[in-house]
């Protein structure tokens, strides 16, 4: 049997979530870390027992016996790297945001399409069965007519220092877990945006670190939600319809056992359905593309059209007014 052959392109923290899974994938192998020095990358190759090091990005780029790029570089470079690395004719997990611009999206997009490989935004939570349960809900009529979809994503981050907070980096509460709810409501809509209208509180890091908005889709149903640095942690997400609701108390992070709650205020009926890991899903559904020719979980127009979303978003908090998308 056919094993991808997968590199990590840095060493950032996030990559601990896609090491298990990738080792305990029989279609999938972890080979090698690249950092941007040579010493680094052995640090981390040792501690996570990974058997290849490379000291500069480039380097595994160059390598043949390499399939596979997880990149979890900043958000600034997500676009850079990825592109250079479907160049060097590798496909890509790229951590989400996939880029901060539409027109990095496109070239994203233009580049995969010219070297044939296959490109995904890293939205873990698109791969659980949790989604496909609510939507069948949503599409037997145990809500009624779909009308509102709220959403909450918070945490406090203390640290000043965190790239999050960084300008330069694509720092900012609406790039980094903003982009859930708001990926979460297309889903649930299947529909796009229209309109975008959002208000921001930015810190002294010179990025959004609380953002409130709207999204009105068409047929006047509305995504409401909020994201900050500086509030607890809070996940949560509503689908209300004409007759009932759907509550997901962990949307974007579901476990092996899950369960969401139909109702209204008065009385809810709790649904519980077993689940798998999240990031487990990622690295099979890239293995089933690329090995078995399947459907992306999460398509390049999907990740552009919620990139087009936040950008709007982000007008809209600047300029003071709905922006149309």
């Amino acid at each position: 049997m056919k094993k991808l052959r997968w590199g990590l392109l840095s060493t950032a923290r996030i990559n601990r979530a896609l090491i298990k899974p990738i080792r305990a994938s029989r279609r999938n192998e972890l080979v090698a870390v690249a950092s941007r020095t040579l010493e680094k990358a052995q640090t981390y190759a040792d501690e996570w027992e990974i058997p290849r090091v490379f000291g500069s990005y480039e380097a595994m780029l160059a390598d043949p016996d390499i399939d596979v790029i997880y990149n979890s570089l900043p958000n600034s470079m997500h676009a850079e790297w990825t592109i250079k690395a479907a160049e060097a004719g590798k496909h890509v997990l790229c951590e989400k945001p996939l880029a901060i611009t539409v027109g990095e999206v496109d070239a994203i997009l233009a580049a995969g399409e010219e070297a044939g490989v296959t490109i995904m935004e890293a939205f873990m939570y698109r791969h659980h069965p949790q989604n496909e349960k609510i939507k069948e809900l949503i599409n037997k009529g145990a809500i009624g007519e779909l009308r509102l979809i709220r959403g909450s994503f918070s945490f406090n981050l203390d640290s000043p220092n965190n790239i999050r907070l960084d300008p330069a980096l694509g720092g900012g509460s609406l790039w980094d877990i903003g982009c859930y709810p708001i990926s979460f409501a297309r889903m649930i809509a299947d529909a796009e945006p229209i309109e975008a209208f959002g208000w921001q509180i930015t810190g002294a890091s010179g990025v959004d670190e609380t953002f409130t908005g709207q999204l009105r889709f068409p047929d006047d149903l509305y995504l409401q939600f909020d994201c900050s640095f500086q509030t607890p942690y809070r996940v949560h997400m509503e689908i209300v319809g004409s007759e009932n609701a759907i509550i997901v108390p962990q949307p974007y992070k579901p476990g092996s056992k899950e369960k969401i709650f139909l109702g209204d205020g008065n009385k809810k009926k709790k649904i519980s359905m077993p689940g798998e890991g999240l990031y487990r899903g990622q690295v099979e559904n890239m293995a089933d593309v690329i090995l078995d020719n399947k459907a992306l979980c999460v398509s390049l127009s999907d990740s552009r059209n919620n990139i087009a979303a936040i950008k709007a978003l982000l007008q809209s908090a600047r300029e003071g007014k709905v922006i149309s998308i």
